[in-house]
């Protein structure tokens, strides 16, 4: 709230500024948990003048046409208008108005209460007698205007009881006084001399200096966390960092427990030992006071919250041991996942049949991933990823070693669920990898089913994410999936009996799912797939690749393969690097649109096979023969999935392409023969279409 607050003050008031003529130089506003602050430098001290031509009425026009006139332009009578000649329309009368500008702390009067007024904070409150709604209680509004150089003046406004002035007052606790402040420096200043550091950057840098530093000066080192420390550093005007420890008992839970029991609950950092890499017993919180004793009140009041808490998160975690993974499963049967889609245990079931079936595909040993699909999401049913959903999937990973399972099974207890977003690693054991596919997949597959996509903005699911996380699986690991095939069988297991959706939804999303609706059942692996393509497009721009060749090759329906797909950019990208490449696109692009406009005249498509004997010219033969030769040459290269022998075979194209534009005449004048040397174009075009759709090109 703090961070988008300090955003909206700053849009609300430079767009309001922009639209009275008050064009500034720059603008920066802080936050801290009691302050919200705006500087704008380079503010004229006026408006401009306006002047302005108002155009009004025809001369001799009705009475009532004129007093309209007369009062919009602020004119006593038509003495003050001018009129405008005009041969064709006639005469007609003219104002000019003229405004001069304002004082710019005039307009600041005006601007700065409506933006308290009407501030969009997501939650905000009421209190005492005023109608004011805030955050929280407003009780000083800071308000100056003027140069750097002098004292400036305070903007004139009151908001219901709150006056503005030139006086707040510093830390609640350390410096409550009066200060009076005049610019923006000078504010900064004043307040930090009054223990209040406004810049909430300065005070991320503070904490995460000082944290470091004590944790070093201790021998150990700062779990550093960029999320705590953001929300610390808005909690706090004065940082100050303090040490404490709790019962080296508690390190027989798992670190990432003992961290997110201390983060959670007291918003505190913890530290590890630097020889072990593991945690220490020791935490570090962020006080906002100096206190009198050095802080041994706040670290001691820390330290029995956080033994408490440890004693709890203790106790749910030899609970939990006390069950193995696989006697939670029987409970999935009563949880549903999804109205349409069944039951948690149903869905389950039929990831570990998709993980079986793609187990031979990415290499993984079968047992394995049958083991790891079963128990891959019983630890939802823990008592810790009760208390601490984020660790769910990595506490399936530790009650599943402490139980004996294989490593590779309880690996994939917390890597299923991987990636998670653009910057979490992607799974690389097979098991794993079977498992996060068969996981993302049939959530995909079942919510096309069902017919629910994302819209817009709007992905409920996170579809979109599971896409991208299929996709990275599938190129960062370099797997060939027909996804077709994979999402057309998982389809059938889900509308068919066993660990299928028993009791299938009324309605038009039955028919999603229907077995004998043969037509629904192969759009569902269209869709999905066209799905796919939509995900791929934004991976590879984001790595860099053109959207344009991403076009050109998904083009050619090609999206089965994404490892192919990735290839095949990757050898066309190259091949239009060269002068071949360049010059052969430029080639396409003429043939490509001479035909468009001849087909287009004549109403006919120009396909089929050239006919040999109405070929006139030598170059029309050398191309004939080059298309027929380097058609062949690049679908053989494709078909072994040689992508850089197919573009070398299009390469051979270029000087015969060339050679038949520079002496050859398309319109010749017998109808046969033109619509011969058309065909022949067309047989460029299909000889490229080998490799990419040339036309989607660019350049």
């Amino acid at each position: 709230m703090q961070a988008r607050a300090a955003e909206d003050l700053k849009k609300m008031v430079t767009d309001r500024l922009v639209d009275a003529g008050l064009v500034y130089e720059g603008a920066t506003a802080l936050v801290t948990p009691r302050r919200l602050a705006l500087a704008v430098q380079g503010i004229p001290v006026r408006q401009p003048d306006l002047r302005e031509e108002k155009k009004g009425p025809r001369v001799g026009a009705p009475e009532k046409a004129i007093e309209g006139f007369l009062k919009s332009a602020g004119l006593a009578s038509l003495d003050q208008a001018t009129v405008q000649k005009d041969p064709k329309k006639g005469d007609f009368y003219v104002a000019l108005i003229e405004k001069p500008g304002r004082p710019a702390i005039d307009v600041l009067a005006e601007i700065l209460p409506l933006v308290v007024r009407t501030f969009p904070w997501p939650k905000s409150m009421r209190w005492g007698t005023g109608r004011l709604t805030w955050v929280r209680p407003l009780h000083s509004i800071v308000a100056t205007f003027g140069p750097e150089t002098e004292d400036p003046d305070v903007v004139p406004f009151a908001v219901d009881h709150i006056t503005a002035s030139d006086t707040t007052r510093g830390h609640r606790f350390l410096a409550p006084d009066v200060i009076r402040v005049k610019h923006f420096d000078d504010y900064v200043q004043k307040l930090e001399a009054a223990k209040v550091v406004a810049d909430p950057a300065r005070r991320r840098d503070i904490v995460l200096h000082e944290a470091r530093q004590l944790a070093f000066a201790q021998g150990f080192e700062l779990v550093e966390d960029q999320g705590l420390l953001d929300e610390v550093a808005g909690l706090v005007e004065w940082p100050v960092v303090l040490m404490g420890s709790f019962d080296p008992a508690f390190l027989k839970i798992p670190d990432e427990v003992i961290r997110s029991t201390i983060r959670a609950n007291q918003k505190c950092f913890v530290v590890r030992d630097p020889k072990t890499g593991k945690l220490a017993p020791k935490f570090i919180l962020v006080s906002n006071t100096e206190a009198v004793d050095g802080g041994a009140a706040i670290v001691a009041g820390n330290e029995r919250v956080i033994r408490a808490r440890l004693a709890d998160a203790k106790f749910f975690y030899e609970t939990d041991l006390k069950t193995k993974l696989e006697d939670r499963l029987p409970k999935f049967s009563q949880i549903v996942f999804h109205e349409k889609l069944g039951t948690q245990g149903q869905r389950i079931a039929r990831i570990e049949r998709l993980a079986e079936e793609l187990a031979p595909l990415v290499g993984a040993d079968v047992e394995k991933v049958r083991r790891a699909a079963a128990l891959c999401k019983a630890d939802l049913l823990t008592e810790v990823v009760g208390e601490f959903p984020e660790l769910q999937g990595l506490m399936g990973k530790y009650y599943a070693l402490a139980q004996g399972e294989d490593a590779a099974v309880a690996a994939t207890c917390e890597e299923h669920y991987k990636p998670q977003g653009p910057a979490d690693r992607v799974p690389a054991d097979p098991v794993s990898i079977a498992v996060a596919l068969a996981d993302k997949l049939d959530t995909l597959v079942g919510f096309w089913a069902i017919d629910e996509k994302p819209t817009g903005s709007k992905d409920p699911y996170a579809l979109r994410r599971a896409a991208l996380g299929v996709i990275r699986i599938v190129l960062e690991n370099g797997l060939r999936l027909a996804l077709r095939t994979v999402c057309s069988t998982h389809l059938g297991v889900m509308a068919g009996p066993g660990p299928a959706i028993h009791a299938l939804p009324e309605g038009p999303s039955k028919a999603a799912v229907d077995a004998r609706d043969k037509p629904a059942h192969d759009d569902v692996p269209g869709s999905l797939l066209a799905f796919f393509a939509d995900r791929l497009k934004v991976q590879l721009r984001e790595q860099g690749a053109r959207h344009d060749l991403v076009d050109a090759v998904l083009a050619l329906d090609v999206q089965d393969d994404l490892l192919l797909i990735v290839r095949r950019v990757e050898a066309l990208a190259k091949f239009l690097d060269t002068e071949d490449g360049k010059n052969l696109l430029a080639g396409v692009k003429r043939a490509t649109n001479i035909l468009r406009i001849e087909e287009k005249r004549d109403g006919t498509r120009y396909t089929g096979a050239v006919d040999a004997g109405l070929l006139r010219d030598a170059e029309e033969w050398q191309l004939f023969r080059a298309i027929e030769a380097a058609q062949a040459e690049a679908e053989a290269a494709v078909a072994r999935e040689d992508f850089s022998a197919a573009m070398r075979a299009m390469a051979t194209l270029r000087p015969h392409v060339d050679a038949f534009f520079e002496r050859v005449t398309v319109n010749a004048d017998e109808a046969p023969v033109r619509a011969n040397r058309l065909r022949l174009l067309d047989g460029i075009r299909a000889a490229t279409l080998a490799v990419a759709d040339f036309s989607r090109i660019e350049g």
